[in-house]
């Protein structure tokens, strides 16, 4: 079977609450990226955190999944609009949950439809499968005209 691989690589000054770090991903789309415990917990200040890049990860991943389920059904599909939140509990150290919140302008579907639909497309995602049994993960839809 064939495996798709990308890597990422960080590098770490210092500790935990005071320390920083910046990653860089194989492909070259983002280099130097700067990352802290604050923009995990605190305020961002320019920078990012490993939940915003797994948010990041699963809305791009889940839009792709939709739009091949969509079209699988036949449905038009004029645009699909997805936003992803992580939320950390940093008393326990645990990404907690993932929110989709979903908008589609989509041909051809009633909202019901477009919620199984979507419900559908979150069982094919990688991400979600990745994540499945330890993070929550939890859809809300709606269908545009």
């Amino acid at each position: 079977m064939a495996q798709a691989k990308r890597k990422a690589c960080v590098e770490w000054e210092g500790n935990l609450p005071s320390g920083r770090g910046t990653f860089t991903v194989g492909s070259g789309a983002m280099e130097d990226f700067p990352v802290t415990w604050a923009s995990r917990v605190d305020r961002p200040d320019g920078r990012t955190s490993p939940e915003e890049l797994l948010a990041a990860a699963h809305a791009s991943c889940y839009a792709m999944a939709l739009s091949h389920t969509l079209a699988g059904r036949g449905a038009q599909i004029d645009q699909v609009t997805v936003e992803a939140v992580a939320a950390l509990d940093a008393d326990m150290l645990r990404i907690t949950t993932v929110d989709l919140d979903i908008r589609g302008s989509v041909s051809g579907l009633s909202q019901e439809q477009f919620q199984s639909v979507a419900e559908e497309a979150e069982k094919v995602c990688p991400i979600s499968n990745a994540i499945r049994d330890n993070v929550k993960v939890r859809l809300r839809t709606t269908l545009e005209h």
